[in-house]
């Protein structure tokens, strides 16, 4: 996981759950909790992923997490963000906040899930923003998403978070495109 940001920007660990393959349960699990409001799938893998990154010793003591937003006219049509529930039951385990107020997407895009890495990487201005930059600051952050594609999503979202200074961001997800 940690090749898909190699050159592109400094994340400390990168890692995920299940691999999500075109024609598998993963991916029924992701359409039917992103498309089909069940959104106790994420609830439920989130418990589940939190244990193991609870057991696992490698991981330093992380400050918060913080999952992907969704625009909000995404949002105000889908009703929830898919990754909250996952982000929120991963900071449960790890005893740390979940803090959704902290990262904002600024430009509305339609879904990236067809799109090109080369598409993505183009995209016009900065679609995410932080609120608070201090809150920030000398902290390690969890950023969690759904799926990983080409990572252009998470990227953006972790040249967000590092204008705020100094700042660790350890990435988690529920699942990778191999």
């Amino acid at each position: 996981m940690d090749r898909v940001f190699y050159g592109r920007v400094r994340v400390q660990k990168a890692t995920c759950f299940l691999f999500f393959h075109e024609k598998g349960i993963v991916r029924n699990l992701i359409h039917y909790l992103k498309y089909r409001n069940q959104r106790q799938i994420g609830d439920f893998l989130g418990r589940w992923y939190g244990e193991i990154l609870a057991a696992d010793k490698a991981l330093p003591a992380l400050d918060m997490a913080i999952p992907v937003p969704l625009h909000p006219k995404k949002l105000k049509i889908r009703g929830y963000n898919q990754v909250s529930g996952f982000s929120g039951e991963i900071a449960r385990r790890l005893c740390i906040p979940h803090r959704e107020d902290l990262l904002l997407k600024s430009t509305h895009t339609q879904t990236q899930t067809r799109k090109s890495r080369l598409f993505r990487w183009e995209q016009q201005p900065p679609a995410f923003r932080v609120t608070n930059y201090s809150d920030l600051r000398g902290k390690k952050v969890l950023l969690m998403d759904d799926v990983i594609t080409t990572g252009a999503t998470l990227e953006a979202c972790v040249k967000a978070l590092k204008r705020a200074g100094e700042i660790e961001v350890y990435i988690a997800t529920m699942a990778v495109v191999p």
